[in-house]
């Protein structure tokens, strides 16, 4: 099959191997060996406000005090008893305590569990017992979800650190009357069990020994739960240390000790977490750390005076920049490139973000359980409008039938027909814990990863997202994707966001329907949403029904969640009927 042949290795840039080495390097170790070339420049970068005349609440790490905290803090957490394989979930958002606790763990051979600080403590209940964590790491005003959760799973170490704790005086004090008046900050708990972040560094424990495995698991890094009850991908240190590797490879004009990386999107995500904060480190360039990926003026204000240079993020982040009503106040030409994942990547919102940055953003595609990274357009190469890109180094992918043969394996599709991306590579993860039947679901006999998003490649190697299985809305027999109308309603000239759903349809099985977010100070009404779709789409695909909303529903990192808008929708229908 064409497949085996690889056509999209000719295509590479020049410069971007067809596979990358891994050489059983360990995350953890790669900021320290990044400390003995760079090691009194700023690794970490924290920014949480800029001051008038430009005056910046901040605080700085170089290489040299990261190895030194991280080493104190994998002291700390064999002290407080945990062991080598036991887990600590991480409940911070982009902050530099998350960033030494991340690599300490690792260095005491303990599995992070990445938990997202917005949790409920219904959610934060099931990750916690899930997980069986025996410590959490949280900021003093969460501690009343963790309260909330079953006593029978809260873990037995409780570890506080909060934003002004990084801070020193007077930054220190500002930064707490915002955050206490957040929620965020309350007066530090006490009782057995109960440790603050810094008493535990300023104990200056030496690193344990452990024999750590390039095979060890890593992580627990948790599914979004959209389709069904979330499971944690567990990642190893060939997992991760690869992806970065491939990552790398693809950004082939990266400079050792030279890049500085915008970490808006969170590091709890895999994507911020491995592009943003592990690349970063392991290259010795300055990882510039904002605690609300929302603040778009606040990253417009970085990119300015920080001089970004790569700034990882997902669609919304982009469109938000480019729909700010002062981003031309800002320099933000610093920027030299932008790998944008998570969803799709419209064509509009590239060209626009492109012309005020000149710098280059490209769409890629990666899952959670592909650490995450497996498909990206050339960073300055040849583009496909609404392609993914190719397999990066080291990654084979192909298109299979949606079922299976009575054998078990998948018929390989022909090139320009639709069926399941399947992914093989170093990045793919060990498996679920605990749920050998969940992995044996998506890793095949084979060993190809099935990601469950439908797509074609043609004969150059070009693969394109059709769209989840879920997603593919079927009208009156017709298949249509989401993607392919989302496309023309970004177009608008007033659309700022949108979104397509299949909603339930009595005559039609069902009916396509537009959720949009008009830009600012403009007006539009239905028929003109529909007229203009009716001028680009063949009429099945045309939105039969438009609803315009100030805003869309949107997980933690930004990401659109159609399912939200479905769900809503079938609510509405169910209450008529009744």
């Amino acid at each position: 099959m064409i497949y085996d042949q690889k056509p999209w290795l000719a295509r590479y840039e020049q410069g971007v191997p067809a596979a990358v080495e891994y050489n059983g390097q360990l995350v953890h170790d790669l900021p320290d060996r990044a400390a003995d070339r760079f090691g009194n420049q700023v690794a970490v970068r924290f920014l949480l406000k800029y001051l008038p005349l430009g005056i910046a609440i901040q605080s700085k790490l170089t290489y040299n005090a990261l190895k030194e905290a991280t080493d104190h803090f994998a002291g700390a957490l064999y002290q407080l008893g945990l062991r080598q394989g036991d887990r600590l979930s991480i409940m911070l958002p982009n902050m530099p305590q998350q960033v030494i606790a991340y690599y300490g763990a690792l260095k005491a051979g303990v599995i992070v569990v990445n938990t997202n600080p917005t949790y409920t403590a219904r959610e934060l209940e099931h990750q916690l017992r899930d997980s069986g964590s025996s410590a959490i790491l949280l900021m003093s005003g969460l501690y009343k979800q963790l309260q909330q959760v079953d006593q029978a799973v809260r873990p037995q170490h409780v570890i506080i650190a909060d934003i002004p704790d990084s801070l020193g005086f007077p930054f220190n004090k500002m930064a707490e009357r915002t955050v206490r008046a957040r929620g965020s900050m309350v007066d530090m708990p006490t009782g057995q069990g109960i440790h603050h972040f810094d008493d535990l560094i300023k104990q200056g424990l030496q690193r344990p020994k452990v024999k750590i495995n390039p095979d060890d698991t890593v992580l627990f890094q948790y599914t979004g739960g959209t389709t069904g009850v979330p499971k944690a991908a567990m990642l190893t240190h060939k997992n991760l240390v690869s992806n970065i590797l491939q990552g790398e490879a693809w950004l082939k004009e990266y400079v050792h000790g030279k890049e500085k990386t915008l970490g808006a999107l969170p590091n709890f995500h895999v994507y911020g977490m491995t592009v943003g904060m592990i690349l970063t480190l392991y290259a010795g360039g300055e990882l510039v750390l904002i605690p609300d990926p929302r603040q778009t003026e606040h990253i417009l204000q970085v990119i300015h005076n920080e001089k970004i240079t790569l700034y990882p993020g997902i669609p919304t982040m982009y469109t938000a920049i480019i729909n700010h009503p002062k981003v031309k106040e800002y320099d933000l030409k610093s920027v030299s490139a932008c790998l944008s994942a998570g969803m799709a990547l419209p064509v509009n919102v590239q060209k626009n973000f492109e012309a005020i940055t000149q710098g280059n953003l490209v769409e890629g595609y990666g899952l959670t359980e592909t650490s995450p990274l497996t498909h990206a357009n050339p960073i300055r190469g040849a583009r496909k409008p609404g392609c993914i890109g190719f397999p990066v180094s080291s990654t084979e992918a192909a298109i299979v039938a949606l079922e299976p043969n009575e054998d078990g394996s998948y018929a390989m599709m022909p090139v320009g027909e639709s069926g399941e991306i399947v992914v093989r590579g170093p990045q793919v993860m060990k498996g679920y814990w605990q749920k050998e039947d969940e992995t044996a679901k998506v890793i095949d006999k084979d060993g190809w990863f099935h990601t469950g998003d439908i797509g074609i490649m043609d004969d150059e190697g070009w693969f394109q997202i059709v769209d989840r299985k879920k997603d593919l809305i079927i009208a009156s027999g017709y298949n249509i994707v989401p993607r392919e109308v989302e496309e023309v309603l970004y177009l608008h000239p007033k659309v700022q966001e949108a979104v397509v759903a299949g909603v339930p349809d009595e005559h039609r099985g069902e009916t396509v329907k537009a959720y949009v977010v008009l830009k600012e100070g403009v007006s539009a009404n239905v028929d003109e949403i529909r007229s203009f779709c009716k001028e680009n789409l063949a009429p099945y695909k045309v939105p039969s029904m438009v609803e315009f909303r100030s805003e869309l529903p949107k997980s933690q990192v930004g990401k659109i969640l159609r399912r939200i808008l479905v769900e809503e929708e079938v609510k509405k229908q169910n209450a008529k009927s009744a």
